[in-house]
């Protein structure tokens, strides 16, 4: 019997473009890819002080991306919202 050594999609990636893919979430600091175009940002207090949310969008593959800006949350950063 042979084993099947297709690789399976990830589930948290479907949808998504190499390079959208390729993003790693909830980490401060990390990088996003030169085809998200910035959309809105909002401001949201927080206890320690007002944080930063800003909307961007792939122009490949039109996933909705938000962007944490927050210095003392270090699982802030990347998040999709809407694929």
């Amino acid at each position: 019997m042979t084993q099947d050594t297709t690789p399976q999609p990830d589930a948290n990636n479907e949808g998504l473009c190499e390079p959208c893919a390729g993003i790693q979430r909830n980490w401060r600091g990390t990088k996003g890819h030169p085809e998200l175009v910035q959309g809105s940002n909002r401001s949201v207090a927080h206890k320690h002080g007002t944080v930063t949310h800003t909307r961007y969008r792939c122009e490949r593959c039109g996933t909705i991306w938000e962007y944490e800006n927050n210095k003392v949350n270090r699982q802030a950063g990347w998040s999709v919202v809407k694929r």
